[in-house]
């Protein structure tokens, strides 16, 4: 699983959408390598390189095994950490600027146009023309940005973080197409229908319906979408000593998650990274772990993971992600009122666009929003890496006393995480500002290593 991507990957017309929402689900940084230092004691800490000699075995935790003090990569390790990442970054902002590229293209040359006639042409009724006309842009800019996706895939074939053939990735990659055409189509209808009734105000008519279908589809992705993609199964059908050793957690933190809502995600048929994460909300909530988690590291490691989790619905981190988003998606629809009608009184004759209810105008919409959601990445990262940092605290102290050596073992996992996931041992300043949704593992190993209030005679900051 890669940095700069959702789980699923959904195409670029359905992930901005859902930008605003994209820290309703916080994830463990049992996976993402994003980062900023923070406010890590040790954020001038870089990894250390040895000369030699390799780490130790993931899955080793004794009391003989040295102290995991700083992220240490064999040499080989290094270097493909440092390049796998520097293509990844590389990767990143060529992503974007080809989708600026190619979206201005449809615009400039008509095709945004061209579309729209044969979706008037083909009915009368406006949201017949919809069903045609959305389609038809949608598959077109996704057929563009295939061969990055392409790439990106084989990048992760090449350095050994996914294991998925090229046959189920496709067919993955057309499950998605479905999904995301279907809701877009939803959201394109309603957008439009508004724009129509009040085209002075849809920015705040459309806001309260945008949210409300946005909940509906955090509620229902564990339970509908994820399985598309990946095997869920109860983990307690192969791993029942785990589930009450989380039992016993989660009553120490005061959250009462039954088995029922614990989850094993057999992951390791796409992937050798490891990772959990909470998801959903209400009754669709719920705590996964993947099948390499358990597998590459012990059962001690697990539980700082599952804390971590916990840490997120202890402090709140979904609904002050919903709440935060749910205002920042208002603010984002009047910028987009504002720059729709610029765009259109500027360029809107030469591109065949006579309005903003025109429907050639939602690849005006589509450029503003990838403009949108790349200068506010720093903004949203920023935030994300707030609710992780805490999430790890939250994750130290909940573990303190019930796991021996909790901070090693803390560290011991973060250290697994960037072998396995080969995070890149020093990611510069700009990239960790602009991209990284969690602090690098090499800081948040330190940290965990060096947290210790209980020593020093003062108060942990959450679990007393």
């Amino acid at each position: 699983m890669r940095r700069f991507a959702s789980r699923h990957k959904f195409p670029l017309h359905f992930c901005v959408l859902l930008f605003l929402f994209s820290f309703l689900t916080p994830r463990i940084a049992a996976n993402s390598r994003r980062a900023s230092p923070g406010n890590y004691a040790a954020a001038q800490t870089p990894a250390q390189l040895p000369p030699d000699r390799e780490i130790p075995p993931l899955v080793t935790n004794t009391p003989e095994q040295a102290k995991t003090e700083q992220y240490t990569l064999s040499h080989e390790k290094y270097e493909k950490a440092v390049a796998y990442s520097r293509a990844d970054y590389t990767l990143y902002f060529v992503s974007y600027i080809l989708g600026g590229i190619f979206l201005f293209l449809i615009l400039r040359l008509g095709i945004a146009a061209r579309f729209r006639d044969i979706a008037e042409s083909a009915s009368q009724t406006r949201w017949i023309q919809g069903l045609v006309f959305v389609p038809l842009l949608l598959l077109l800019v996704d057929a563009l940005d295939l061969p990055v996706r392409l790439y990106w895939h084989q990048l992760s074939l090449h350095y050994d973080q996914s294991v998925q053939g090229w046959g189920s990735w496709f067919w993955d990659w057309t499950k998605e197409e479905l999904i995301s055409i279907v809701i877009a189509i939803v959201f394109v209808l309603i957008l439009f229908a508004v724009m129509r009734y009040n085209p002075r105000r849809w920015w705040l008519y459309f806001w309260p319906p945008a949210v409300l279908i946005l909940l509906v589809i955090v509620v229902i992705m564990p339970l509908v979408i994820d399985p598309l993609f990946n095997k869920f199964e109860p983990l307690s059908n192969q791993h029942p000593d785990l589930v009450a050793s989380i039992g016993k957690l989660t009553s120490r933190a005061g959250v009462p998650i039954p088995p029922e809502r614990m989850f094993l995600e057999l992951a390791s048929q796409k992937t050798n990274a490891i990772n959990a994460y909470v998801t959903g909300i209400g009754a669709s909530k719920r705590v996964v772990i993947w099948d390499t988690l358990i597998q590459k590291t012990s059962n001690d490691e697990v539980l700082f993971v599952v804390g971590h989790e916990l840490g997120h619905y202890v402090l709140g981190h979904v609904v002050k992600g919903f709440l935060a988003g749910a205002a920042a998606l208002l603010v984002a629809l009047y910028l987009l009122f504002r720059g729709l009608h610029w765009a259109l009184d500027r360029w809107g004759h030469e591109w065949k666009i006579s309005g903003a209810e025109d429907w050639a105008s939602l690849a005006v919409f589509l450029l503003l929003l990838q403009v949108l959601l790349f200068f506010s990445s720093p903004a949203i990262n920023w935030f994300s890496r707030m609710d992780e940092h805490a999430a790890d605290v939250y994750g130290l102290e909940v573990t303190h006393g019930l796991i021996p050596n909790s901070s090693e073992v803390a560290a011991h996992a973060f250290q697994a995480l960037g072998e396995l996931d080969l995070s890149d041992p020093n990611p510069p300043p700009f990239i960790t500002f602009w991209l990284y949704s969690h602090p690098p593992v090499a800081e948040r190993l330190v940290f965990a290593h060096t947290y210790d209030p209980w020593s020093k005679g003062q108060k942990p900051k959450y679990v007393q």
